[in-house]
């Protein structure tokens, strides 16, 4: 798979959510008020952000904040000290993110056609629980939508 054919899946799945693309990288938002990203593509690496070795050519990585159950089912707790020694280089496997893992994100670098089979249901969960939880957050904060509050 290519960064475009990702990026077109996601665009075609959202139907109302945005994505946006800042210093080469997309980040893909559930609506169009989404305040977090749900997914992202990163094609480079950063001074908080290397363990990928983004800077590989024609290198890139999914990352999918899939929630607390899901992560668990695949991985396990996060736990830091588990992410000590793993190669987050490895490509087209599936794993904890390796900055963000502990926030229940997972990331796969160059993921195959076989792959990204597996990634889509997590990055449909990952849209449906950004969502509840932008919604929840509203509405705790007294923003139930537009218009007058009573």
């Amino acid at each position: 798979m290519t960064e475009d054919d990702i990026t077109q899946y996601i665009i075609d799945m959202l139907g109302g959510g945005r994505f946006t693309v800042a210093d080469d990288d997309s980040f893909f938002f559930h609506d169009a008020t989404g305040k977090f990203p749900f997914a992202a593509l990163v094609t480079k690496d950063n001074a908080l952000d290397n363990a990928s070795k983004l800077d590989r050519a024609g290198v890139f990585r999914l990352d999918i904040g899939v929630g607390q159950e899901s992560f668990r089912s695949l991985f396990g707790e996060p736990q830091q000290e588990d992410q000590e020694g793993a190669d987050f280089t490895a490509i087209d496997r599936l794993m904890p993110h390796p900055v963000h893992g502990k926030m229940h994100w997972v990331s796969v670098i160059n993921p195959s056609r076989k792959t990204f089979e597996t990634v889509k249901p997590l990055l449909a969960q990952a849209r449906r629980l950004r969502s509840a939880r932008e919604h929840d957050a509203d509405e705790e904060d007294g923003e139930d939508g537009p218009g007058p509050k009573g």
